[in-house]
């Protein structure tokens, strides 16, 4: 397998098949289903078109998290990629699978197994439950705390490439004539023996044609950064200013190298979401009348459940409270408290912002005006690329792919088609 020469951005859709926002369901004139599989194939065959590296595939294990259409009610994500890879041929498939309710030997068998389907393009979002309302759902009345979660997935990660090396290249050499097929002494074993895993192996799947699924991880808390460091190939994060993006840039490329790798084979891409206009002043009009549709109470149930306390008892129109930082979602928590104070956001106010674009960065404008801000960070260091995250589906995904993408390429800083077959070298990462 060759080493692909990246294009200089890579891109990611971040797939809410009804939308990012909150209130984009409420705008579109064909409203997507998120169980409707017709639906979804459309939306990766119009991201492929745009050629985008990821169909990124986020998942939540409990109904109650944020009562909102796609998180309600949604298709299993490995179930639903496998359909879709037989529906498209070049854009990878990524999707979220935790590592806290989950085995080992499973999640490596159903991600090897898409990445054959696929013939190549399977990334696994590696994350760790936070809500109690998971735990709930796993016969647990409590949610493990955070550095045990995060030992647990480091664990989990080790056991699953264990059981993808297993089977090395030439394992399978079928001879009619001795009746052999398999060449023994290339299937290992793993005889794992850890603190939360026993695992014989090996896997019974043939070897994954990346060699493995691409491992892609969110998290800026320290355990996160560190595990990201030492074991993810992108980095999926959330920045509100390039000043903020760039410290991140910074601290784990830096973590990235003292773990004993090559910073240029991690790649972050920051969640954002463009509202594009065909002028400013249509981006901003559809921005404000997406935001008057935001359902406060709905925004501050969010808060709520991101920073486990009750925000019902505080002033909507008076300041943030204070949050500690517990065993939840700290990157996020962090990152939302610091851009109210940055910007001395109301409650509401944040409720609003929180709710629409779930904590990630929002850009309003034309296609030259995202086309700007995405060159910046990436020429001033503040990221590897970005994960799209279209506030209306399929609108504003439709606008991306006919308006900012031309002008991306126009600039040179995106590919006009791809130059591979699988994931891992279209994104410029090594064979393994």
């Amino acid at each position: 397998m060759a080493t692909a020469k990246s294009p200089r951005i890579r891109l990611g859709l971040f797939v809410q098949p009804v939308g990012q926002h909150v209130s984009g369901w409420r705008l579109t004139e064909k409203l997507g289903d998120p169980t409707d599989i017709d639906w979804l194939i459309t939306i990766a065959k119009k991201a492929e078109a745009g050629k985008f590296d990821l169909f990124f595939v986020g998942d939540a294990l409990a109904t109650s998290m944020y009562r909102l259409p796609s998180t309600m009610a949604r298709l299993e994500p490995l179930t639903m990629l496998s359909a879709l890879a037989v529906n498209t041929k070049r854009i990878g498939l990524a999707a979220t699978a935790s590592t806290t309710f989950s085995d080992p030997f499973t999640m490596a068998r159903s991600f090897s197994s898409l990445d054959h389907i696929s013939r190549g393009r399977a990334a696994w979002n590696v994350v760790t439950s936070f809500s109690t309302d998971v735990a709930r759902n796993f016969s647990r009345n409590d949610m493990p705390n955070h550095a045990e979660r995060y030992a647990r997935a480091r664990e989990f990660l080790e056991v699953t490439n264990k059981l993808w090396a297993g089977w090395e290249e030439g394992a399978v050499q079928p001879n009619k004539e001795t009746g052999a097929y398999f060449v023994d002494d290339k299937i290992q074993p793993i005889d794992h023996q850890g603190a939360h895993f026993q695992v014989q192996g090996p896997l019974n799947i043939t070897r994954s044609p990346q060699g493995r699924p691409v491992i892609i991880e969110a998290g800026s808390s320290a355990d996160g950064q560190k595990l990201a460091a030492e074991t993810a190939e992108v980095i999926f994060t959330a920045a509100a200013s390039l000043e903020e993006a760039q410290t991140f840039y910074r601290s784990q490329k830096d973590q990235v190298i003292a773990a004993g790798r090559n910073p240029d084979h991690v790649v972050i891409m920051p969640g954002v979401m463009p509202i594009v206009g065909r002028t400013r002043e249509e981006a901003k009009a559809l921005w404000k009348e997406l935001n008057t549709l935001v359902d406060i109470d709905n925004g501050l149930r969010q808060l709520s459940l991101r920073f486990s306390m009750d925000l019902s008892q505080y002033p909507l129109d008076g300041p943030v409270p204070e949050v500690p930082l517990g065993e939840g979602n700290q990157s996020r928590v962090k990152l939302m408290t610091d851009m109210a104070k940055r910007e001395n956001l109301t409650l509401r106010e944040l409720a609003a912002v929180a709710a629409g674009s779930r904590g990630h960065r929002v850009i309003v404008g034309t296609a030259e005006d995202i086309a700007d801000d995405f060159e910046l960070w990436i020429k001033e260091g503040g990221a590897d690329g970005f994960n799209i995250m279209p506030a209306i589906m399929s609108e504003q995904l439709d606008l991306f792919v006919e308006l900012v993408i031309p002008e991306l390429r126009r600039r040179g800083l995106f590919r006009d088609d791809y130059e591979f077959a699988t994931l891992r070298e279209n994104l410029g990462l090594p064979a393994l």
